[in-house]
């Protein structure tokens, strides 16, 4: 079951802005990000929380059998968990995919990319992705080719995930005509302030 935190728009909100936390943590750790990203908050912040608790603690998205290929059976749980609460928790609060931004670092980014490119599933407003990879899944089709803006940043010394997912992500997007910021900056495995502040116009075009 998937819980969630909610950071409320200074008025009626214009659209969401959902940030997804990395494995290991929970819907508390992306939250202060709200604020950086939508500092007049115009936006619904919602922080859901991974629904699987895996060693070596902290909530998951998934397990993790390699990169870029997320294991088969909690991924395949996981996303209708997700996908089902995005859209009620939408329709909760009468607002559209199309005014939805999907974020998140690490594993969140892998499934912002998952549920905004999923196949039958609608087209959200932006993604923004932080040191990530689109997944390759089994039962998951991505269409990259929805014209949908994407923001990418990628430290080029993680550890976790190598820089050349951050690239193979903004290549093939690229490729299918998307419109892409890319950032790249000299740090681990790790989200960069001034790609936040870039990326804000992304989130609230």
């Amino acid at each position: 079951m998937i819980g969630h935190r909610e950071r409320p728009a200074a008025g009626e909100p214009e659209g969401v802005l959902v940030l997804m936390h990395g494995r290991g943590t929970d819907e508390n750790d992306l939250f202060p990000l709200f604020d950086m990203f939508d500092p007049e908050r115009r936006l619904l912040g919602l922080s859901p929380r991974g629904p699987l608790s895996l060693p070596p603690g902290g909530a998951h998205w998934y397990a993790v059998a390699r990169i870029g290929y997320p294991d088969p059976a909690t991924f395949g749980a996981t996303y209708p968990e997700l996908t089902g609460w995005l859209d009620a928790t939408l329709a909760e609060h009468g607002l559209d995919h199309s005014q939805t931004v999907l974020g998140g670092f690490s594993q969140g980014g892998v499934m912002s990319y998952a549920v905004g490119f999923g196949k039958d599933r609608p087209a959200p407003k932006a993604i923004v992705a932080m040191s990530s990879f689109i997944p390759t899944a089994d039962g998951l089709e991505v269409e990259l080719d929805r014209g949908v803006p994407v923001a990418i940043a990628h430290g080029t010394q993680d550890p976790i995930i190598g820089v050349e997912w951050g690239r193979d992500a903004r290549d093939r997007l690229t490729g299918a005509g998307a419109d892409v910021l890319y950032r790249e900056y000299p740090m681990g495995h790790t989200v960069h302030p001034d790609f936040i502040d870039e990326a804000r116009g992304v989130t609230q075009g």
